[in-house]
């Protein structure tokens, strides 16, 4: 009986363990579901630490931005290729300027595959102005205010800064900036015109993908190399005595042909200003893609000393880094690194910067003069990190990486409004702090999704970013990102 009751009991629980295994494949939650909830949890959670910290709207923070401006063209990269009957080369070369239809070609073929944002000045004026043309006439083009400067300005002043604006515009320029934002500066009837060849992520032009959405800028400036508006823009800071001094559009110097010397007086009167600057007045400078070897060396001699924060992307971050090292520029770099990768890139380039400081200085300035660096900001396609040194000046770090992470989606998906279904997580849920063996691993907390930790003498936040996958537009994405991460830190 025992035996017969045991056999039927068996046969009915296997029945129970079956149906149990039935159900939960019917009402089992989908992947997609799965993923969807973690990134409306991510993104609760860098709201809510965004609004930890607010803007004094009666009290607005005043930053001083220089230089430059120019007008942005946007366009389709590939559909601009084709319309100007430049086919895919078989041979993707990297080359310092543009000199003619073939080298532009070379050189967007090197950076489209990988997904690279570059920066180029066309020396041949001819073929920039058949670019311009041709671009006028695809569909789907339309123009911006561009430059640095003005981008930066323009997200700083709407969130909530009075701003100085140091750059050369034409008058219909100035008519679109912000209330808040006060120019100072020459005026122009024809600014410069920047191209700016978008593409989105798997984009195909002849055996080339895309590996992720960037943008390669042209550009055959006149005005912005020579910074233009620096005499009046010194001029008013003094009096304008701002609590953040940030100075970018530097590139616009990259491989300009200048006259012997002339590069160099122009840089040694920008780090004269900067130094005059006062010591409670952050300076941030923020980096390009520059080539030029020279322009480096003169940057690294006369802006970087005189800057005590700057901000760069993974591309701009390994370039810096090699050349400090006494290494040669590096042109291309992984566009989608690993966070170990980029911290560790970033604890080297923070010492190496500061090796000539005092030990133990948390001074804005050293003994030397040189001011030290206290704040670095790197941003890259799936998260942002920042390092800020404990005790400076530089102040809610968690909610500011928050914000920049935040910016990114913003600007690129070209809404003030996140929309969850229009964006998706890159980034690892765990990734190491170091590449070194043995090295701590972090969880990325859906309900705290800014890790931070001290280590040394200051801080380390990194973010996650909501990635927009319908893109609006990538070009001025640096520059937003690291000027509403600045906001909150002033």
């Amino acid at each position: 009986m025992e035996g017969v009751n045991g056999s039927s009991f068996m046969k009915y629980g296997s029945f129970v363990s079956i149906l149990v295994l039935i159900l939960a494949y019917t009402f089992r939650t989908p992947p997609d579901a799965l993923l969807d909830d973690r990134l409306d949890n991510v993104l609760s959670s860098l709201l809510r630490a965004e609004r930890k910290v607010g803007i004094d709207i009666r009290a607005r923070p005043k930053v001083a931005i220089g230089f430059g401006g120019c007008v942005d063209l946007l366009v389709d990269g590939v559909s601009l290729m084709n319309e100007m009957g430049l086919s895919s080369t078989n041979q993707p070369l990297h080359h310092d300027s543009i000199e003619n239809a073939q080298q532009l070609a070379q050189s967007f073929a090197y950076f489209f595959a990988p997904g690279a944002a570059s920066e180029r000045f066309v020396m041949n004026k001819t073929l920039f102005s058949e670019l311009v043309e041709t671009s006028r006439g695809l569909p789907g083009n339309r123009w911006a205010v561009g430059g640095n400067a003005p981008v930066m300005a323009g997200r700083m002043a709407n969130e909530g800064c009075d701003v100085l604006l140091g750059g050369t515009f034409s008058p219909d320029f100035t008519e679109v900036l912000s209330q808040h934002i006060m120019v100072a500066g020459n005026v122009v009837e024809e600014p410069d015109i920047h191209l700016i060849l978008e593409y989105p992520a798997g984009a195909s032009w002849g055996p080339y993908t895309s590996r992720r959405a960037n943008r390669y800028i042209v550009h055959s400036d006149d005005h912005n190399p020579y910074l233009d508006s620096m005499d009046d823009f010194a001029e008013k800071l003094q009096d304008f005595n701002p609590d953040l001094l940030v100075v970018g559009g530097l590139q616009m110097m990259d491989n300009f042909p200048f006259k012997p010397a002339e590069r160099a007086a122009l840089l040694s009167q920008l780090a004269d200003m900067m130094s005059s600057s006062s010591a409670q007045t952050g300076i941030h400078f923020e980096m390009a893609s520059f080539v030029d070897e020279g322009l480096m060396k003169d940057l690294l001699n006369l802006v970087v000393p005189n800057a005590n924060s700057l901000g760069m992307n993974e591309q701009e971050l390994p370039n810096l880094l090699s050349l400090l090292k006494g290494s040669n520029i590096t042109v291309l770099s992984d566009p989608n690194p690993r966070v170990a990768t980029v911290l560790d890139q970033m604890r080297e380039l923070y010492s190496l910067l500061n090796q000539h400081h005092r030990a133990g200085d948390r001074g804005a300035a050293s003994a030397t003069g040189r001011r030290r660096l206290t704040r670095l900001h790197v941003h890259t396609l799936a998260f942002q990190a920042m390092i800020v040194t404990q005790g400076s000046q530089w102040k809610n770090t968690m909610s500011a990486t928050a914000k920049a992470s935040l910016t990114a989606n913003r600007h690129v998906c070209g809404s003030p409004d996140i929309d969850p279904s229009k964006a998706r997580l890159i980034m690892d849920d765990s990734f190491s702090v170091s590449r070194q063996e043995g090295s701590q691993r972090i969880s990325v907390d859906e309900s705290r999704p800014v890790s931070c930790w001290h280590e040394d003498d200051y801080q380390v936040c990194v973010a996650p970013v909501l990635v927009c996958t319908e893109v609006y537009q990538t070009a001025g994405g640096g520059d937003n990102v690291s000027a509403a991460g600045l906001v909150l830190q002033i």
